[in-house]
């Protein structure tokens, strides 16, 4: 019997991918002030799901790959999110067992500590935070369910 489910990694590759892509996407400058770092969030999800798979090393990979396509601070998408997706491995069996509400949360901390080491590289000179600093932080944790049920409809093997 032919087997119609596509490996994992191919899975992997292609959400980080498009992750990307959203994140690059031309949008007007609201957007991009309320849109969540996607490649983050996708990152997050594999790290939770197939922990296996993920590893920090693997995130810092995708980080260097984020930097080298925005132009950057080469290390800058990547120390954010190997320290991201060390929380999470640290974490995931809590994240999991956890209700998509408290999951949303710990999604809101880990962004907001993207944010904070993004701001603290870029804006090293004792600058004051943007006044929408905060919207990708919350924008991020209310699209975590939504990964969720589009993730759970993938069938791998």
């Amino acid at each position: 019997m032919l087997n119609n489910r596509l490996p994992l990694s191919l899975y992997y590759w292609l959400s980080i991918l498009l992750a990307m892509a959203l994140n690059v996407a031309t949008m007007p400058e609201l957007m991009k002030m309320i849109m969540p770092d996607w490649v983050l969030i996708v990152l997050i999800y594999w790290t939770c799901t197939a922990h296996f798979r993920v590893s920090v090393g693997n995130a810092w990979l995708v980080g260097l790959l984020m930097d080298a396509l925005t132009g950057q601070l080469l290390g800058q998408y990547a120390i954010a999110y190997a320290a991201s997706v060390y929380l999470t491995e640290q974490q995931y069996k809590r994240i999991k067992a956890s209700p998509v509400v408290q999951q949303s949360l710990f999604i809101a901390g880990i962004i907001f500590l993207e944010k904070v080491l993004f701001f603290w590289i870029e804006r090293i000179e004792y600058q004051s935070l943007p006044g929408y600093f905060w919207l990708p932080v919350f924008t991020g944790a209310l699209v975590w369910p939504i990964i969720i049920i589009l993730f759970s409809k993938i069938k791998f093997s």
